[in-house]
């Protein structure tokens, strides 16, 4: 800085002066920002939500820059995608989801000897945890579909790069047609059975009846005491696990059934806390039998925590609250 300058700040400071930052200066007002464009720009996107930045700026004779700093900076909108949901629930099915979680919660109650679920407690996460018999029987199962050949997700494959990095290529990869169907039942204290059915079959009311008595067993060895308790087995409402028999299967060894509403995999613990990360898991992998992928299958449960299960099943306390909450509709994830 030159002498002339340091004296004239000297002067300034002397006069008063506090700030080293530039003074506000009268510059060209704003003519497009103004409150009559904020609001047609707001009654234009209320009336058509799927409206382009380019399309308001056509529409109102404005700059793109101005009118996309009403939408975002004025107004706070942002553009986000649907969220897909499994089914168009009608207030009947809505109605179903919230009386089946009042008395799934209810008994809860009842069997922590307590009026409120916010008595219950909270685990890891913000999870309720609850301690009560129906949560000590519980075992919940469910199928999926495993390609042989599992692509990586575009999340899973990001990396960390500086500026001056080279960019990444990733090549594109087809899932295998090759697929086959898994089955996993498993409660808080980790899995109890988990089996692949071989390529080109798929699960019925005779075979699910075959994997209920696999799961016996399975219970015998690793769940000592729970038959003699009661198992309380929840499972979704597709037609091998309601068909009469399967029922039959259930009475004869007298398990209860979890009640589970029509349309409800958001309260399905496989379906939102097991099979989203193993899937992950498998992603980039590609297996050439049947074998190798149940083999990583069990490798991958093997080195799971118990918290891992204990958390999944515990949620379902927190899920059905927002069942209530929400008047039946999906729970997001």
């Amino acid at each position: 800085m030159s002498r002339s300058r340091v004296y004239q700040w000297c002067t300034w400071f002397g006069e008063g002066r506090t700030s080293l930052g530039d003074e506000p200066k009268s510059g060209r007002p704003k003519t497009s920002t103004n409150e009559e464009n904020t609001t047609r720009v707001d009654e234009l996107i209320r009336c058509d939500r799927r409206m382009k930045i380019r399309e308001i700026a056509l529409k109102l004779e404005i700059p793109k820059s101005t009118v996309h700093e009403i939408v975002h900076d004025t107004l706070g909108y942002r553009k986000v995608s649907a969220r897909w949901v499994p089914k168009m629930l009608t207030e009947d099915h809505k109605l179903q989801r919230v009386e089946i979680s009042q008395r799934l919660l209810q008994r809860c109650q009842q069997d922590n000897g307590d009026e409120d679920t916010t008595h219950i407690g909270v685990g890891p996460g913000g999870d309720f945890q609850a301690n009560n018999n129906l949560f000590d029987n519980l075992i919940t199962g469910d199928e999926t579909w495993v390609h042989l050949n599992t692509t990586e997700t575009k999340r899973d494959s990001m990396t960390w790069k500086h500026p001056s990095s080279p960019f990444t290529k990733k090549f594109k990869v087809q899932r295998s047609a090759a697929k086959v169907m898994a089955t996993v039942f498993w409660d808080a204290k980790g899995v109890i059975l988990s089996d692949i059915l071989p390529q080109g079959q798929c699960i019925n009311a005779a075979r699910y009846c075959s994997t209920l008595d696999r799961i016996k067993q399975a219970i015998r060895r690793k769940r000592p005491g729970l038959l003699r308790r009661g198992v309380v087995l929840q499972h979704d409402n597709v037609t091998p696990h309601s068909a009469n028999l399967t029922q039959q299967w259930l009475q004869r060894y007298g398990w209860e059934i979890c009640p589970h509403p029509a349309h409800s995999p958001d309260l399905a613990p496989s379906g939102f806390h097991l099979f989203g990360p193993w899937k992950r898991h498998l992603g980039g992998m590609a297996f050439e039998t049947e074998d190798y992928l149940i083999g990583e299958l069990r490798n991958w449960f093997d080195n799971l925590d118990v918290d891992f299960f204990r958390v999944g099943i515990n949620s379902l306390l927190s899920r059905w609250q927002k069942y209530i909450d929400l008047h039946g509709d999906y729970v997001e994830k």
